[in-house]
């Protein structure tokens, strides 16, 4: 049954976002493909990110408080070096522009087993963009994927349009799908008025 309790969304810096996101992997007990801090931490270093984790109290027991859900966003370059982000852009220039604009790719994220379902506890989004944006540059876009693929009110709820879908032939779980959504400012600005996020203590 549905319940409503308020939640908390924090930021965290690199080493100890790294951190916290092994433990949370480990704790949501499912992630059959768990990241290590130290992968983590190769991934995201020197290059613009967001490491972000909502937590909420138990609904029997409010004095607990635990995680909820967690995103990992970075921007993705045309220019990329490590072999799984040349690849991604290869698989993807065909659908989205990556020269002249700036692209948030959400890497990692979920969402604890019995929060699902409820939009409160999709896996937190705030802020939309990795940083200021130049002065004049044009809006970013934000190049999330997700497997197996999402339930069309999703896609219609949040905006998204299924922009490339790879099959695996012998698991459908594996198969891909990668959504893609403009942030526009107003839509930034919107999202901001809503959401508040706390930058963790260092």
């Amino acid at each position: 049954m549905p319940f409503s309790v308020e939640y908390h969304i924090t930021q965290y810096e690199l080493e100890q976002g790294a951190l916290e996101i092994q433990y949370i992997e480990e704790y949501f007990g499912e992630f059959p493909r768990k990241k290590t801090a130290a992968e983590i931490v190769n991934r995201l270093e020197g290059r613009s990110h967001l490491i972000l984790l909502a937590t909420a109290p138990l609904p029997d027991d409010p004095g607990s408080v635990v995680p909820v859900s967690f995103k990992v966003a970075h921007e993705v370059k045309p220019a990329e070096t490590e072999p799984k982000l040349v690849d991604l852009v290869h698989r993807l220039s065909d659908n989205v522009q990556f020269a002249g604009r700036r692209v948030l790719y959400t890497w990692i994220g979920g969402t604890r087993r019995h929060w699902r379902g409820q939009a409160r506890f999709r896996p937190p989004t705030a802020p939309p963009s990795p940083g200021p944006a130049r002065p004049g540059s044009p809006p970013p876009a934000r190049t999330p994927h997700t497997h197996p693929p999402p339930p069309p009110v999703t896609l219609d709820h949040l905006r998204f349009e299924v922009v490339r879908y790879e099959r695996n032939g012998s698991d459908n779980a594996e198969s891909k799908v990668y959504l893609s959504k403009k942030l526009l400012p107003e839509m930034i600005s919107t999202h901001r008025s809503k959401k508040a996020v706390v930058q963790s203590p260092v």
